[in-house]
């Protein structure tokens, strides 16, 4: 389920909010110009590619480009690999580029295929935790501070939109604030 958790920013253990209704997770989002929004998931198989996905959900993903002025679509996969011995470390680097407080020149647009993932929102003196999971389409806007958790054992499929080829180019804050947030998957033990 889609979850919001608000915290102060400097105290992640006090919970302001905590709910799975997603209309009040939209009222508590819109105001600060972020969308949420509900898609109808469809079954893949594990092995279904980039070009597969993009197919399953073509209708949606066309709406979106044409809302946004998206003209870059790619979908990104995570999943463990049991077989690879160097998962474990694949799988630390990638969740870690994430976890710093960033910025980016353009919106992060993402919907989950499959998993899930926590996106951190920094507004004003609190922070939004949202855990997406599959079906849900997160649009945040350009200049948001935030930062992003996939947990320890990520597992995930998503969809990105990207205006320019260069989209996902992060200017870091500098902000440790993420440091006094609880990941992803303390988040979910809380359930």
């Amino acid at each position: 389920m889609t979850l919001l958790q608000i915290m102060p920013e400097h105290d992640g253990q006090k919970v302001l909010l905590r709910t799975t209704d997603i209309e009040r997770i939209r009222e508590e989002l819109e105001p600060h110009g972020i969308v949420l929004e509900r898609w109808d998931t469809v079954p893949l198989s594990p092995e279904a590619g980039s070009d597969d996905v993009l197919a399953a959900y073509e209708s949606d993903v066309e709406r979106v480009k044409k809302q946004g002025d998206y003209r870059l679509v790619d979908v990104v996969r995570l999943v463990p690999n049991d077989q690879d011995p160097e998962w474990p470390a694949k799988a630390k680097a990638a969740r870690e580029k994430f976890l710093d407080e960033h910025t980016h020149d353009e919106d992060e647009v993402r919907f989950f295929v499959e998993g899930r993932g926590c996106f951190y929102l920094h507004l004003g003196d609190r922070v939004y935790a949202v855990v997406c999971e599959a079906g849900d389409l997160m649009s945040v806007p350009a200049g948001t501070r935030h930062w992003f958790d996939m947990g320890t054992s990520p597992r995930f499929c998503a969809i990105r939109f990207f205006q320019e080829e260069d989209g996902w180019v992060a200017g870091f804050t500098g902000d440790t604030v993420a440091s006094h947030i609880p990941y992803l998957d303390e988040l979910l033990v809380s359930r």
